[in-house]
């Protein structure tokens, strides 16, 4: 019986090992894998999400200043075309 109680704790120490030993290849295969997506992602040349949204304000707003200038083109071609059809 003793040896019986030998073996099994023998065989519990090894499965504490081998998980403790998968956990750590888990931790440097996710390590390695995170390395890897990053440098890819810097090669990509991808813009940053608070950089698209600064230049996405930029463009509603161009395009609002637009759209009013627009307005105000046609108010003054109105007021010149009565005049050039008077000379």
């Amino acid at each position: 019986m003793q040896s019986d109680n030998k073996f099994l704790s023998d065989l519990a120490k090894l499965g504490q090992s081998a998980a403790g030993t998968l956990h750590g290849v888990k931790s440097e295969l996710e390590g390695q894998v995170k390395g890897r997506l990053e440098s890819t992602l810097v090669d990509m040349d991808l813009v940053r999400r608070d950089e698209y949204e600064v230049v996405r304000e930029m463009v509603i707003a161009a395009r609002e200043e637009n759209k009013n200038i627009l307005v105000r083109l046609e108010k003054l071609e109105k007021k010149i075309i009565p005049i050039k059809k008077k000379k």
